[in-house]
Parts: C-alpha cells; sequence; structure tokens
C-alpha cells in the first residue's frame, strides 16, 4: 500500500466550502476500489492549512486506476476548484515504523494476558484436537512445536510483537500450512467450536466486547484458510499478518 499526502492552503472564506467539497468527493473515494481509506485534517495553528491523507493500494493503482476510472470524474469534478490551493502532492511508503501511544485501549493480546495467556489455549485447544476424531487425523503429523507456533501467530494477529512475520515466515508460511488441504467446512466449525471450549477452559477474558472480537477472527480467519486449501484455490501469496482489533479488520487488498 502506498499513502499519498496532498497538502492545501485554502483562504479562511473558502475554508467552508472546500471541506463540503471533500464530503461530497469522499462518495467517490468511498467506491473506488483502489482507495483503502481517507482522512482530511485542518491545522490548529494555521486553520488556512488541510492536509488529505489518501491510502492507495499502489501507486500504479491511484495513477493508472483510479484516475482512469468510473470514480476519478465525480471526485474530480468535486474538487477541481481548489486545485490551485495545492502546496504538495506526493505518494509515501509507509516504513512500518508505528504503534499506539499510552492513550490507546489495550490491544486484544494484552486483553487476552499477553503471550503466556494465548500460549495456554493453544496447549489446551490441541489437547482438545489431538481427542477429536474430526480433526486428529488432520492434525496427526502436527510437530510439538505447533501449540506454540500457533500462540505466536495469534499473538502477533491481535496486536502483539511481530514474531511471525520475524522468525517464523510471516503469512506465506501460515498460507503454506494449508495450501492443498481440503479442509471441509465440518473441520472448520469443529476447530472454532473446539478453540471456543478451550477459551473457557483457560479462563480467557469473557467480556461481550473480547469475545466478539475474538470470534470474530477465528470466523474470518478459518473461512479463509477453508478456501484457500481447496484443491483449485488460487490464493494471494504475500500478504501481511492480519492485525485484528476491537473492530473489523479490513480486508487485504493484494
Amino acid at each position: 500500500m502506498i499513502v499519498e499526502y496532498i497538502r492545501y492552503r485554502v483562504a479562511p472564506e473558502r475554508r467552508d466550502e472546500f471541506e463540503s467539497a471533500y464530503r461530497r468527493a469522499s462518495v467517490a473515494l468511498a467506491a473506488a476500489p483502489q482507495c483503502v481509506d481517507y482522512e482530511l485534517s485542518r491545522c490548529v495553528e494555521q486553520p488556512e492549512c488541510h492536509v488529505l491523507r489518501i491510502t492507495w493500494t499502489s501507486a500504479e493503482d491511484h495513477l493508472r486506476g483510479f484516475r482512469t476510472g468510473p470514480h476519478f470524474g465525480p471526485f474530480f469534478a468535486e474538487i477541481k476548484p481548489y486545485v490551485g490551493d495545492i502546496e504538495e502532492m506526493r505518494h509515501y511508503e509507509v516504513t512500518g515504523v508505528a504503534g499506539d501511544g499510552g492513550a490507546a485501549p489495550p490491544t486484544l493480546f494484552e486483553w487476552a494476558g499477553g503471550a503466556t495467556a494465548l500460549t495456554t489455549l493453544c496447549e489446551a485447544f490441541y489437547r482438545r484436537v489431538r481427542a477429536d476424531d474430526l480433526l486428529a487425523p488432520v492434525f496427526a503429523g502436527m510437530s510439538p512445536e505447533h501449540p506454540r507456533h500457533v500462540a505466536i501467530w495469534l499473538g502477533e494477529v491481535f496486536g502483539g510483537p511481530a514474531t511471525y512475520t520475524t522468525r517464523h515466515g510471516g503469512y506465506p508460511a501460515m498460507l503454506a500450512h494449508h495450501l492443498g488441504r481440503a479442509i471441509t467446512e465440518a473441520q472448520r466449525r469443529r476447530w472454532v467450536d473446539l478453540m471456543l471450549d478451550a477459551a473457557d477452559e483457560v479462563h480467557l477474558p469473557d467480556d461481550p466486547e473480547f469475545r466478539a472480537a475474538f470470534v470474530g477472527y477465528l470466523e474470518w480467519g478459518t473461512r479463509l484458510a477453508l478456501a484457500n486449501s481447496q484443491p483449485d484455490a488460487d490464493p494471494v501469496r504475500r500478504a501481511p499478518v492480519p492485525r485484528w482489533g476491537w473492530g473489523v479488520a479490513p480486508p487485504y487488498q493484494g
């Protein structure tokens, strides 16, 4: 993904209409498949200064996809009167230097109890798997390290350290574990059920907000794994490890 920043200096008497124009233009951005998200900010110290941030799936998707597609015309029609007010318009690569500050809510990783809690969860889960008639054959060749690796994956997904990416191959490695497995819907559903049973067993937080996010990821992740495991699947091969929060994680667009 790539981030575009457009910096404007708009005369105070035109500010309200400028912001209204971007509210109208945002309809086109919201509909464009190349646009991940957007935000218009106004400077506190110099209210005539605005910064528009747009995250695109790639610079090429912006320049050749959006600008030559059906949504650019309605977008540009709204903001055209303010093109002369642009001071900067550039694309920036995301460096990966990012994180939450002290005022941010705890991550799901922290709320769950950190690495220790997730390791305990996965150990309890795979004990159930080994005793389950439907899932035991699927995991017959499971490495003794497998529960710990899944705990590390869940830790990164839920906002903890990026250890699975840096030490265990990241998303492509996890994808490789599912390719060609031909997982069935019955197996997927049993996987979810046993994970929820294990969460109760180890006393993972049971507040509705956490469990809703937890179950949301289990459903999303297992349904993706099922689809990717089918013989005719052609999944995205390279993607970041998903980051799951208290809301719904946005889909990755490769």
